[in-house]
């Protein structure tokens, strides 16, 4: 199969390989190989347990360019503040409902939402996994459908599969939107997570303000309103219509307080 001219690497360069709280340092560079042997290159750690060794440089098997370049952050948040569309590989289904995506149908819209800018993929720890608060940044999750008598896959297998089928969708022709998603691909003038965020912590606050949640615990109602505008692939112009919705409302409900208090 031919690669097309210039398609690939410029698509390519907008796919993030993410890794959460790897335990072990060798985990990182055979993952670091399993993308470099499907043309990805973007490698980003994110609170790792052990920092890259010498056992990382073995296992990467001349994958070392990708671990060296490859950007520490603290927390999930900051490693995909820029990104436009976030996808994280779960073993099994959480609280957090996400629609859940077959790696192949994930691919193909991963690489569809790269037009927009940057995409990440996240891998969570060795044995638990993504927690549920990093669930709750990502747009949908993926799914690896193994044997359920057997379904435990290492790190460097699950992004070894996940790597193939991005490789296979970035040679492959554009795919169409499928009827009836609900979760597309992201638009040319997406938001950025860093902006999404943005608008869910002032509507917290909002909420917090006008007492919509009446003493109940606020998890849950934010649980369902992140999903909400995630799934409507907000851009630019619609986080500042809503965060100017928003402080308006914030200003009104502290002129009826302050008037409350005056009475």
């Amino acid at each position: 199969m031919s690669e097309p001219a210039n398609t690939v690497p410029a698509a390519a360069e907008n796919l993030r390989i993410v890794l959460v709280g790897t335990q072990h340092p060798g985990n990182i560079g055979a993952a670091a190989r399993a993308m470099k042997t499907m043309g990805l290159t973007k490698l980003v750690l994110v609170a790792p347990v052990k920092v890259p060794d010498g056992n990382t440089h073995a296992m990467a098997a001349g994958a070392d360019d990708l671990i060296e370049a490859a950007p520490v952050h603290a927390s999930l948040q900051d490693a995909v503040a820029d990104c436009r569309w976030v996808l994280g590989c779960t073993a099994r289904s959480r609280r957090v409902q996400l629609e859940e995506l077959h790696p192949r149908d994930a691919a193909q819209r991963a690489v569809l939402a790269t037009a927009s800018g940057p995409v990440a993929i996240v891998f969570g720890r060795e044995r638990t996994g993504l927690e549920n608060e990093e669930l709750q940044l990502c747009h949908a999750a993926v799914h690896i459908p193994s044997d359920p008598a057997f379904s435990s896959l290492n790190l460097a297998a699950a992004v070894q599969v996940v790597s193939y089928e991005l490789r296979c969708a970035l040679l492959g022709d554009a795919v169409a939107r499928p009827e009836g998603m609900r979760t597309a691909p992201p638009g040319s003038q997406a938001a950025t997570h860093a902006e999404l965020e943005g608008l869910f912590g002032q509507l917290a606050e909002a909420l917090e303000q006008i007492d919509f949640h009446k003493g109940r615990a606020p998890e849950s109602a934010m649980r369902k309103l992140r999903r909400l505008y995630l799934r409507a692939n907000l851009d630019h112009a619609d986080i500042r219509l809503l965060r100017g919705v928003l402080a308006d409302t914030q200003r009104m409900a502290r002129l009826a307080l302050d008037a409350g208090q005056h009475e």
